[in-house]
């Protein structure tokens, strides 16, 4: 069964895309720790981070540091918090949290719940300030 993210990858559900490549794919986490808080996938469903082949590796940590300086650029915040987990959704994932203290990288905090029209300015936001290389 294909997970949520392939889901999302094949158009079944929607999102909020701020990057996109053919291979690559990043979009809000709909429930962020911070404001801009992205996932970052391989388009090819792969359970395990460490099971992706090293060029399809190596091509997501590239487009994850891309999206990284996007969300940088506007979101305040001190730096851009990178982190796998890869127990909540079978599919490999890079969160990419904005944070200004370490507490921000907290997953056990309680999630934000943004408002549609704010999720669609801050994915816009991010999306215009993608670089393209």
């Amino acid at each position: 069964m294909p997970s949520i993210f392939s889901k999302i990858v094949a158009g079944e559900i929607p999102a909020y895309k701020v990057a996109e490549d053919a291979n690559f794919l990043a979009f809000l986490d709909i429930s962020p720790l911070a404001k801009g808080h992205v996932l970052v996938i391989p388009k090819q469903e792969v359970d395990y981070i460490f099971d992706l082949d090293d060029d399809t590796y190596t091509g997501l940590m590239v487009f994850a540091k891309r999206v990284a300086l996007s969300i940088k650029k506007v979101i305040p915040c001190e730096r851009i918090g990178v982190t796998v987990m890869g127990l909540e959704v079978p599919h490999a994932h890079v969160h990419l949290v904005p944070m200004s203290s370490m507490g921000d990288m907290n997953f056990a905090a309680e999630k934000l719940s943004l408002p549609k029209q704010e999720m669609e300015d801050i994915a816009r936001a991010i999306a215009a300030g993608f670089p393209d290389k």
